[in-house]
């Protein structure tokens, strides 16, 4: 079909037509060139003759007779009939007839014809137009050159809401707000301009009639020539896609929204990131508000009501008299507000249109609105898995249209999603407190008595990691006024971590009480994680030959009355040591294969520490974090233990600011240790010969040695100890005894041999005349036990300074 603006013409029009005049007889009396030029009969080859004999083919009569018929009765006629051209063949015509009266009575016809092609497209031209102008759904505008209206389509009535007759010659964009109005001549000014069409530009519009609703219109233009290119105007086609666009920015936003809104498992941030999604898009202010069980990670019972908290809020352009609700603070609604019955019922609140200061006056001030010139709102509740969690509410001031119901489904299902997320986080976090409560049950909580060292102890969580970790470390008083100092790291992360940490820590502590030696103590934990892994295996807890329980741990023993510290390590980062001059060192101490590899030997080393040393013992995460290269992480740590007579405290936290980021993607367990040393007149030792008189000699030693010390009310008690732990030695071992007295926290007397037989505490019958020693010995005593090395045996006791205990 050729286009509109080259066949608008009227076929049927004079200079186009071909025209006869037929008498009332039915004779041609009048024939134009036109109609030689198509049927190719000369005027006088037709002009008196009947039309019947020279224009129709015989068998086509009746047809032409019924129009004929037609055409009497009703004055006139338009159709297609064949006609027959001058060479004998059928040319199939559009013909239109018109009677002509004379003084009212009918003389003559006149036949306008034309070819059916042309009038057939002519008429879907005129259908087409009339299908622009009547049936388009969409709009249509045609803008004359002085930038005036000459015509509009139904369409755009309807959009408008003005009648179509109404715009001729209004200006451009008469029916839009000024802002929307000058939008709109700029685009046809500028393709009136540049003669270039624009197609499928979005605008954004808003109609003088219905301002408060906000429209979105696809526009295109093009601009209107004649045959000799001067500019007749411009045609806009308009179409209204607003609720397309809301549809597709609906959409938009939950794709979003997918991607936002639960990146964390953490309460607080999800009703964040939840509040900040809905604005700019659906809301001008949006604020989440929660439960505090659920802030704080509880389980939730039914039915559950009570003050919320603000957890999440965002905003433009506030304007709230008075400062905003803070974040973080408990809010309570007032009975009757739409958020009180949202919480209540668990059902949304759509309030279209608000009246004049809604909330401005509320007596509450959790339901204020945020900005005075809320005029909209939408209040829903957040609900996950049956429970009401909290209620999310937007307000519109700056957006003019109101919230509709479209809108709040979107904020339903947003406000779902992000409950699920939050339920997940508050699970989480339970389970995170109930995790963290076991693991803190198990570590370290207050640092015992004792007087070898001072101690400065940091534990920091992983922020960045799931799970528990399972970094630990300890400090253990034992005999002699000696020090067993830990820390141990188990291998993954989780539940299993921290129980296995748990018991790897009991063990230690057993294992400290028998008074081993750190490589025989690391042997014998070494052997307990093999069993826990065979345990494992065997419950089916993990793949046959799978290393999952393993473990690195150091364990050193500091003496104060020598200040010889003796370590070994399992596969862990050795310590660092600094001198009181200010000189550090990192001890090369055997590295030793990592718990639960067994059957391989630990080797314990001794060093000779000076009063005032400062002890580090560190987990891996401190210097093996991923930003961090473990040799760098090394110099920094000795660098900031280079002042060892700061305040222990403020060296350790100077040790966490240096290595430790803000968010560590591992557990990082810190022991520092200031060595002390008893003052030589706290400790007294004498060699005994092996031979009856050493009884009496320990206890006349030790009344002297008390008296000088002003400890004479544990004379009575501590000659019977002695004497009686000599007299041990002197019937079941052999070679010299060793006396000593330790004064310090306690009394504690020790007496040493070459023998590695162990004495036992037993009850003697009362015909027995021996076996009471010990059992006195242990009557008189806070405690008392067996420790063995390498030369032999020591059988030691401790008294409180107070007194004899009965």
């Amino acid at each position: 079909m050729t286009e509109l603006s080259e066949s608008h013409d009227d076929p049927f029009a004079l200079h186009l037509a071909a025209l006869a005049v037929l008498d009332d007889r039915g004779a041609v009396v009048g024939w134009n060139r036109r109609a030689e030029e198509l049927l190719g009969y000369p005027d006088t080859a037709v002009i008196g003759r009947a039309a019947f004999d020279v224009l129709v083919e015989p068998r086509d009569l009746p047809t032409v007779r019924e129009a004929v018929a037609s055409c009497r009765k009703a004055g006139g006629w338009f159709g297609v009939l064949n006609v027959r051209h001058r060479d004998g063949r059928l040319v199939e015509m559009g013909l239109r007839a018109h009677a002509l009266s004379r003084d009212g009575q009918v003389r003559e016809w006149v036949l306008a014809g034309a070819p059916a092609a042309d009038v057939l497209e002519w008429q879907q031209d005129r259908a087409v137009l009339d299908g622009l102008y009547r049936r388009c759904p969409i709009g249509l505008i045609v803008h004359a050159p002085d930038l005036r209206l000459l015509r509009v389509n139904r369409a755009i009535e309807r959009f408008s809401g003005i009648p179509a007759a109404d715009f001729r010659g209004l200006p451009t964009g008469c029916y839009l707000l000024p802002d929307d109005a000058r939008r709109a001549v700029d685009r046809v000014r500028q393709v009136m301009d540049t003669r270039r069409p624009s197609v499928y530009s979005e605008q954004f519009v808003r109609l003088e009639q219905d301002p408060a609703r906000e429209r979105v219109a696809m526009v295109s233009s093009f601009p209107m020539e004649d045959p000799s290119g001067r500019i007749l105007g411009v045609a806009e086609m308009v179409e209204d896609i607003t609720e397309r666009h809301r549809a597709q920015r609906r959409l938009a936003l939950l794709d979003e929204a997918g991607g936002r809104i639960g990146t964390t498992l953490d309460v607080a941030e999800t009703a964040r990131e939840l509040a900040e999604v809905m604005v700019p898009h659906l809301a001008d202010h949006a604020s989440v508000d929660l439960l505090q069980p659920v802030t704080r990670g509880e389980e939730l019972a039914r039915p559950l009501a009570g003050p919320v908290v603000r957890v999440g809020a965002s905003g433009v352009g506030a304007q709230q008299a008075g400062p905003p609700h803070p974040a973080g603070e408990p809010v309570e609604f007032a009975p009757g507000t739409p958020q009180a019955r949202c919480l209540a019922e668990g059902r949304p609140v759509l309030e279209p249109v608000l009246p004049p200061d809604r909330f401005s006056t509320e007596g509450r001030q959790g339901a204020r609105a945020p900005d005075l010139g809320a005029h909209s709102l939408i209040v829903v509740p957040v609900a996950a898995r049956g429970l009401v969690l909290g209620v999310m509410t937007l307000w519109r001031s700056r957006r003019p249209d109101p919230f509709e119901a479209d809108d709040l489904t979107l904020a339903q299902e947003l406000a779902s999603r992000a409950a699920v997320a939050i339920d997940n986080a508050r699970r989480f976090t339970q389970q995170q407190q109930t995790a963290f409560t076991l693991q803190s049950s198990l570590l370290l909580r207050a640092v015992p008595d004792q007087s070898a060292v001072e101690v400065a102890l940091r534990y920091l969580p992983a922020s960045a990691a799931p799970g528990l970790g399972g970094d630990w470390f300890d400090v253990i008083p034992l005999s002699g006024a000696r020090v067993a100092l830990v820390v141990g790291d188990v291998v993954g992360r989780g539940i299993h971590a921290a129980a296995t940490m748990g018991r790897l820590r009991t063990a230690v502590h057993t294992l400290a009480s028998l008074d081993l030696e750190p490589d025989e103590v690391l042997s014998r934990l070494d052997d307990l994680v093999n069993l826990l892994a065979a345990e494992q295996e065997a419950a089916g807890e993990r793949p046959v030959g799978e290393q999952v329980i393993g473990a690195t741990c150091l364990y050193a023993v500091y003496d104060p009355v020598s200040g010889r510290c003796s370590m070994a390590r399992a596969g862990h980062p050795p310590p660092v040591v600094t001198a009181p001059d200010g000189h550090t060192a990192l001890l090369d101490l055997p590295a030793g294969p990592p718990l639960g590899l067994g059957g391989l030997p630990f080797e314990a080393r001794d060093v000779e520490l000076a009063e005032g040393s400062l002890l580090c013992l560190y987990t891996n995460g401190l210097i093996g974090e991923g930003h961090l290269d473990a040799d760098a992480g090394l110099d920094k740590l000795r660098a900031a233990l280079t002042r060892p007579g700061d305040a222990l405290e403020r060296t350790c936290q100077a040790v966490v600011d240096s290595l430790v980021p803000s968010r560590p993607s591992d557990d990082v367990a810190l022991l520092i240790a200031r060595t002390r040393m008893l003052p030589p007149d706290s400790v007294a030792s004498w060699r005994l010969p092996l031979e009856p008189a050493s009884a009496a000699r320990a206890r006349a030693l030790t009344s002297a040695k008390l008296t000088e010390w002003g400890l004479e009310h544990l004379a009575f008690s501590t000659e019977l100890i002695a004497s009686e732990l000599v007299t041990n030695v002197y019937r079941y071992a052999s070679g010299p005894a060793t006396l000593r007295l330790i004064r310090e926290r306690c009394l504690v007397c020790e007496v040493s041999d070459s023998s590695h037989t162990s004495p036992h505490l037993r009850h003697a019958r009362t015909t027995d005349e021996g076996g009471r020693g010990l059992f006195l010995v242990a009557q008189m005593t806070e405690r008392w036990g067996t420790r063995y090395t390498r030369e032999g045996k020591t059988v030691w006791t401790e008294q409180p300074l107070a007194g004899m205990v009965t």
